[in-house]
């Protein structure tokens, strides 16, 4: 597994690690989760985004 380092400021990091305690994991599951469901939403709302914007050409075409 690869490792990266990332900058955030304090206050954000110790939310972050006290969500990952009361939530008894680690900060680096805490985060991979918080990834995974930000590109989860991203794909799913994508898609949507390109219909809207394809019908908004076909009124401007027509």
């Amino acid at each position: 597994m690869a490792k990266i380092l990332i900058s955030m400021k304090d206050n954000f990091l110790k939310t972050i690690d006290e969500m990952a305690q009361k939530e008894q994991r680690t900060r680096s599951e805490l985060i991979r989760e918080a990834l995974r469901n930000y590109i989860k939403k991203s794909n799913a709302i994508a898609p949507k985004k390109a219909q809207q914007e394809a019908t908004l050409l076909e009124s401007l075409l027509d």
